[in-house]
C-alpha cells in the first residue's frame, strides 16, 4: 500500500490498538477484582494504562508492525499480534519496575490483560480487515488501476496483478501496445484501446494509476505517453528505470514487480488525511447552518417558481469519478433544454457556459447565487468524500467528453466548494484556459495553508458578493 492511504491505515490500527488496550485493561482489572472498588490503588492501575498505551504506540511507530497489514494471512497476523503484545507486557513491566509502580499493581491484571488484548486486537484487526474489502469493493473507493503490457505478456501481467496488487485496488481495464486488441476480455478485463487511440481513451474514463510492463518495448519508445500521463495527474508504475523523465519518482514494488513510480502531484500524505479532517469537521458545520437555512429557502423557491427545491446534477469528481452534486434550485427546471438555445450568447471562450443576464435563473435564484446560499447542499458532498471545502471546479460530463489531457490535470485532486477560481473575481474571467490556468496553479501550490488561505478569502467574497453571478 501507498501513499494517503497507507498514511492513514498507519493511524487507524493505531486507534484500533489503542481502544483494545483500554477495554482490554478494564476487563482484565473486573475479572481479577470482580468489581472495581477493591484495587490496592487505582491511580497505581491508572499510572500503568497509560504506559501499556504508550508503549504500544511507540511500537506501532517505531517498528511499524502493521506495515503488511494487508497482505496478512490470519496465521501471519496472530503471529505478528503476538509478537506486539509480548513487546507490550514486557516494556510496560520493565518501565513500571523502574518508576516504582509494580509492588501496588496486581500481577494477575497483567497476565489476564495479555490474553484479552491479544484476542481483542486480532478480533478487532480482522473485522477492520473485513471491513476494507467491503469498502475496497464498493467501487469508485478502490484505486482505478490500468495495465499496460504487450500481447505477449498481457495475459499473465493480469493474472500476476490480481493475484497479488492489495485488496484496495481494482483493474479497471487493459492497454495492448503492439497489436489491437481492442474489445478483447482477458481474465475479466476488457482491453479498452490500442497505442493510437491510448491517450484520447485514457482521457475521458475515470483512472488512479496505470502499471506498464514491456520488457520487449523501448523505454524511450513510451516516454511521451509516461509524460502525458503525468500531466494528467495519474501515477505511473514502470518495471524497470525509467532516464530522462521529468517529476517525482519511487522505487518500490508493484504486487511482487519492482517498479520507479512516476508521479506528477502532490505526494504529502500525511497533510492530505488532515485536509479530509478538516473538511469532515467543516462539513459537519455546515450541514448544521444549511438545516436552519433549508425550510425558508424552501419556501422562498417554491412561492417562485415550480419545480424541486433541490437540484442534482451528474459531476466529475478526482481522476474521472463520477458523482451527484447537490444544490438548491436556482434555475427554471427546464434550463438545460433553454441551454442549447442560448449557447450562441455565451459569454466565456472555451467550455464552460456563462451569460450575465441569464433568463434561466428566477428571482429568488439569483439573490441565492449572489449570496451563495445555493451551494450549501454541497457540504453533503464533501461529508462523502465527493468533494473537499477547497479544490478545483467540478467539470459536467458534457463538459469533461471535449477534455485534453491539458485539462485532466485539473481534476487529479478532489474538486472543491471554493477554490483559486472563486477568490480570483470568478465573474470577471471569461475564458476557459484562465480557470484551467488557476486550478493548475492551486494543484502545484497546494498546501494546508494555502487551503485557509482561500477559505478566509471566500468569506469576504460570501459576505460582499465579489465576483459572483
Amino acid at each position: 500500500m501507498q501513499g494517503k492511504d497507507k498514511y492513514l491505515l498507519t493511524y487507524l490500527l493505531w486507534g484500533i490498538d489503542m481502544i483494545a488496550i483500554g477495554l482490554s485493561f478494564v476487563i482484565a482489572t473486573y475479572v481479577r477484582y470482580f468489581n472495581f472498588r477493591d484495587m490496592r490503588d487505582k491511580s497505581t492501575h491508572f499510572y500503568i494504562c497509560i504506559v501499556l498505551i504508550l508503549v504500544g504506540t511507540v511500537y506501532n511507530f517505531a517498528l511499524d508492525y502493521n506495515r503488511d497489514f494487508i497482505k496478512r494471512t490470519v496465521w501471519r497476523e496472530g503471529t505478528a499480534v503476538f509478537k506486539y503484545e509480548i513487546a507490550l507486557i514486557i516494556g510496560t513491566i520493565a518501565i513500571a519496575y523502574g518508576l516504582q509502580l509494580a509492588e501496588q499493581f496486581s500481577r494477575l491484571v497483567m497476565f489476564y490483560f495479555g490474553i484479552i488484548d491479544y484476542l481483542m486486537t486480532l478480533l478487532f484487526h480482522q473485522l477492520f480487515r473485513s471491513m476494507l474489502k467491503t469498502y475496497w469493493k464498493s467501487g469508485d473507493s478502490a484505486v482505478k488501476l490500468l495495465v499496460l503490457s504487450e500481447k505477449e505478456n498481457l495475459m499473465s501481467t493480469i493474472r500476476h496483478l490480481q493475484h497479488r496488487i492489495e485488496i484496495n485496488y481494482s483493474i479497471v481495464g487493459a492497454v495492448c501496445l503492439d497489436e489491437d486488441m481492442t474489445g478483447e476480455v482477458i481474465r475479466g478485463v476488457e482491453v479498452i484501446s490500442n497505442k493510437d487511440d491510448f491517450i484520447e481513451k485514457v482521457t475521458s474514463i475515470p483512472l488512479d494509476e496505470v502499471f506498464i510492463h514491456t520488457p520487449n518495448i523501448s523505454q524511450k519508445a513510451l516516454n511521451d505517453m509516461i509524460e502525458a500521463l503525468g500531466d494528467m495527474g495519474v501515477t505511473v508504475h514502470y518495471c524497470i528505470e525509467l532516464p530522462g523523465i521529468s517529476g517525482s519518482t519511487e522505487v518500490g514494488t508493484f504486487g511482487t514487480y519492482s517498479v520507479v513510480s512516476y508521479m506528477n502531484g502532490t505526494g504529502r500524505y500525511r497533510a492530505l488525511i488532515l485536509k479530509r479532517a478538516m473538511d469532515i469537521l467543516g462539513a459537519l458545520v455546515g450541514l448544521a447552518i444549511t438545516a436552519v437555512v433549508t425550510p425558508f429557502v424552501a419556501l422562498a423557491i417554491k412561492l417562485d417558481s415550480p419545480g424541486p427545491v433541490f437540484f442534482s446534477q451528474v459531476r466529475i469528481g478526482r481522476n474521472g469519478r463520477r458523482f451527484r452534486i447537490y444544490k438548491f434550485r436556482s434555475m427554471r427546471t427546464d434550463a438545460e433544454k433553454i441551454k442549447e438555445e442560448l449557447q450562441d450568447q455565451n459569454e466565456m471562450s472555451g467550455l464552460m457556459f456563462k451569460m450575465k443576464d441569464d433568463p434561466r435563473v428566477t428571482k429568488v435564484g439569483s439573490f441565492i447565487r449572489k449570496t451563495s446560499i445555493d451551494e450549501l447542499p454541497q457540504f453533503w458532498n464533501i461529508l462523502k468524500g465527493d468533494m473537499s471545502l477547497v479544490g478545483t471546479r467540478p467539470p459536467t460530463e458534457k463538459e469533461f467528453e471535449e477534455y485534453n489531457q491539458y485539462y485532466r490535470r485539473r481534476i487529479s485532486m478532489t474538486p472543491g466548494l471554493t477554490g483559486m477560481w472563486q477568490v480570483s473575481g470568478r465573474s470577471d474571467i471569461d475564458d476557459f484556459d484562465d480557470v484551467v490556468k488557476l486550478d493548475l496553479q492551486y494543484i502545484d501550490n497546494w498546501s494546508l495553508a494555502l487551503d485557509i488561505r482561500i477559505l478566509i478569502k471566500t468569506v469576504g467574497v460570501v459576505l460582499f458578493g465579489r465576483g459572483a453571478e
